[in-house]
């Protein structure tokens, strides 16, 4: 069997598939390619492979056109997905099957490539409408988390009955043989509040509340701040501009726009409050439940929306001028929200205990079988 494993975008997607990857490349008569974009993606497959001490993976570039790399020297206009992928459908068309970690290469059908079954693993279990377009239908198969996505899924159509498995989350896998017993770089312990600010520019909070919360913990030094935002609100931003964030951060302050812990739940492991707006990071946080409070910047009609569910899981926030105050009574409050935040996590990532990226790879054999 010649599976792919196609990192089509940033390389944060490889902590979402790689340890399936490897457990499927262990198998006898399974042959895994792992394909990637970002030039960055082989030091963080090489490191969730170092952690899982498995053979070595065979990890390829995909072939890029001269006028796809010009695409691609213009940062900002992003990864040119499809570019990448006509430039690739011959070799892809000689697999078995295609797995990925974002639903956009569903567009791979009309770019030529016909013969391998599409496997889509969603790279997070949150609530937002995005995550459950209509491209997932174009899928032959879709491996979720937990059973809150997949009743959703059912509900709106994108999965049909048997096309589905429930498996746990892989990440939680990977994050575990990652584990970074170092600690955080604060001389001293103090409460860490982790800020994770989603890059979605009509629901992210980072415009409206960064800098009200720099001078909140500049003039509070009674707990840390770690700012870790979503890689993407900074992978397309200039070296100078990510250099300069950084040289923000203080005593009480860590300001991270993209490392290695940034992506590996290191920082969600080890915060003991989050604040953030839409991102599924929030879930991966509440594996173990604590206080939690959300910025709603654009003054969203939110209660009614399941799209922010997670919003009932701690104090939403519309003021800048509130945010310290929220944050401080979190601990206190946290009392009203902790059996909803425990029960929704478990409906999000689903089935928590080890071996996620092994019942993954049993249902990609399983339905390959078949």
């Amino acid at each position: 069997m010649r599976i792919a494993f196609l990192y089509i975008a940033e390389a944060y997607q490889c902590y979402h598939g790689a340890a399936i990857a490897l457990d499927l490349a262990a198998r006898p008569g399974w042959e895994v390619v792992s394909y990637y974009n970002d030039p960055e993606t082989p030091h963080h497959l090489e490191r969730i492979r170092a952690a899982f001490g498995a053979p070595p993976l065979d990890v390829r570039p995909l072939r890029r056109s001269a006028f796809t790399r010009a695409m691609q020297r213009i940062r900002i206009l992003g990864m040119f997905k499809d570019l990448v992928m006509r430039d690739n459908a011959a070799a892809l068309d000689g697999y078995d099957a295609i797995v990925e970690v974002e639903d956009t290469v569903a567009s791979i059908r009309r770019l030529g490539v016909r013969r391998p079954a599409l496997i889509y693993i969603p790279h997070g279990a949150g609530d937002r409408a995005r995550g459950f377009v209509k491209e997932v239908a174009r899928f032959d198969y879709v491996l979720l988390a937990g059973d809150k996505t997949a009743a959703r899924m059912l509900a709106d159509g994108p999965v049909r009955a048997d096309g589905y498995a429930v498996t746990g989350s892989a990440k939680l896998d990977t994050a575990e043989r990652l584990a970074d017993a170092t600690g955080l770089p604060f001389a001293t312990r103090r409460p860490v509040v982790l800020y994770n600010a989603h890059k979605a520019p009509r629901l992210g909070s980072w415009p409206r509340f960064i800098e009200p919360m720099l001078a909140g913990f500049a003039a509070d030094d009674s707990i840390n701040l770690i700012v870790a935002p979503h890689v993407k609100l900074f992978r397309r931003r200039d070296v100078a501009v990510r250099r300069r964030w950084r040289a923000r951060s203080t005593a009480n302050v860590l300001i991270d726009p993209g490392s290695d812990r940034s992506v590996d739940m290191s920082y969600t492991a080890e915060a003991d409050i989050y604040v953030g707006d839409v991102s599924s990071q929030v879930y991966e946080f509440l594996i173990r439940p604590r206080p939690c409070v959300f910025l709603n910047a654009h003054r969203i009609d939110w209660r009614d929306d399941p799209s922010f569910a997670h919003w009932h899981l701690g104090d939403v926030v519309d003021d800048p001028a509130e945010l310290m105050a929220a944050i401080h009574a979190a601990p206190n409050r946290h009392h009203l929200y902790l059996e909803r935040q425990a029960a929704l996590a478990r409906a999000s990532l689903g089935d928590g205990r080890p071996g996620a990226a092994a019942r993954a790879a049993d249902a990609i054999a399983a339905f390959l079988a078949r």
